[in-house]
């Protein structure tokens, strides 16, 4: 078959090399890809917040699977869209997708479910916020509702800092803002493949979102993660299973929006069990990274199975060893960066093990490689165990020659028992 990956980022090159190594698979195309995915995918030049240009193109170069890599296109209808032209979609409908459009839409569905959250409350009106925050005291957490590049959520360790962040949140016309008890543990991720019924697990992963050492600084889209999720034994992951991802696929059937696609829990391990911290609708970025260079499964002929409804009977097979990833990003980021930024060594480091997946580069026609945002490279190598992943992902970026790039050197490291950040 011949699939069509939607959008340009570091999750959506690892779904294109993953696809790329699908038996299932004739021809990967993707939409507007990056100068990684040219290795691996067949550019097209669309708007692919244009329904009506994607699904022409699907017709123009007989695709038969439609994978949308990022959020917003899933919140704004585009798998509606499609599949309404007889297109098979690998991603949820506009109103399944509001477990991510909506962390207010997530935490009530929780309440009607009884999936295991923390205690919450949402609010539209700036002064009530603040009054709640006051009442509460700090500890506390403060979410901006809709859509926000992973970046949305503060964990203030102040009333004053809890107070700052509604007013952040409330800047922005028509804002709703989610107050939530502050939840500890370790955090854990859990991604699941659905049909609109079956759910089946995809792997587990852990990231690192802080952007320095020591898990310090702002949050990021993530700076690095690490697949499989130590801290989530097979026990834990049944529970999180049976108490929170299939009763959500369960109630979101019985409302009539079935979930299609893959299904990313983000948990905390609490002293009382799992606990929901967020959905997102699609695989993250960059534990796809993680997660895909260990996947020894057929993707294309996953996706496809989840797109037609035809799950039940699969498995998913995953090599035994650890995968860790390693985001290099612009320096200044999460801030304002400079873009145009050459960098060279990429052949250097895959030789010395590790897949280079890129997020943000162009290359110009001298054959230069040129950064072109925020995060640019995932750096993500396979190993024994984590220490041998993250002994061969830093030796590869050690090999990287990008002098405006940086990145946290400590991922994975307090998992491989080498202290640091878990």
């Amino acid at each position: 078959m011949n699939v069509l990956v939607i959008g340009g980022g570091g999750r959506e090159h690892a779904l294109c090399w993953a696809l790329d190594r699908s038996a299932s698979v004739h021809e990967v195309y993707v939409a507007p890809g990056n100068a990684g995915t040219l290795d691996q995918a067949r550019p097209l030049d669309l708007d692919v917040t244009d329904s009506e240009a994607v699904a022409a193109a699907c017709a123009r170069h007989g695709i038969d699977l439609v994978v949308v890599g990022p959020e917003a296109p899933l919140v704004a209808g585009l798998a509606d869209d499609l599949r309404a032209k007889g297109i098979a979609v690998c991603g949820p409908g506009r109103a399944a997708a509001q477990l991510e459009g909506s962390k207010t839409f997530t935490k009530e569905l929780c309440a009607r479910a009884g999936i295991p959250t923390a205690r919450f409350e949402s609010f539209d009106d700036r002064a009530a916020a603040r009054a709640y925050v006051q009442a509460q005291g700090a500890p506390i957490v403060v979410k901006a509702d809709g859509l926000a590049g992973g970046k949305g959520v503060v964990v203030a360790q102040s009333v004053d800092a809890a107070l700052a962040a509604v007013d952040g949140c409330f800047d922005k016309p028509g804002a709703r803002v989610v107050i939530e008890e502050c939840l500890t543990g370790p955090e854990a991720s859990y991604f699941a493949l659905c049909d609109g019924e079956t759910v089946l697990e995809l792997g587990t992963a852990q990231d690192h979102k802080r952007v320095g050492e020591g898990d310090t600084g702002p949050n990021t889209g993530g700076m690095g993660a690490f697949s499989p999720a130590v801290v989530l034994t097979p026990a834990l992951k049944q529970r999180v299973h049976d108490e929170i991802v299939a009763p959500t696929v369960r109630a979101l059937k019985d409302a009539g929006t079935p979930f299609v696609g893959i299904l990313y829990a983000g948990l905390m391990l609490t002293e009382d069990g799992p606990k929901l911290i967020e959905y997102n609708v699609r695989l993250g970025d960059p534990e796809a990274q993680a997660l895909l260079v260990r996947l020894e499964s057929d993707l294309g002929a996953l996706l496809m199975a989840a797109a037609r409804g035809r799950l039940a009977g699969h498995t998913v097979a995953l090599a035994p060893q650890s995968a860790l990833c390693v985001v290099m990003a612009a320096k200044g980021y999460p801030g304002a960066v400079e873009t145009g930024t050459p960098i060279a060594g990429i052949t250097a480091a895959e030789a010395e093990g590790a897949t280079v997946f890129h997020a943000a580069t162009l290359r110009t026609a001298d054959g230069t490689l040129h950064a072109m945002g925020g995060r640019v490279l995932g750096v993500t190598a396979l190993g024994a165990d984590l220490a041998e992943a993250r002994r061969l992902a830093y030796q590869s970026v050690d090999r990287i020659d990008w002098p405006a790039g940086f990145c946290r050197r400590d991922i994975g490291a307090a998992a491989a028992g080498e202290g640091g950040a878990t």
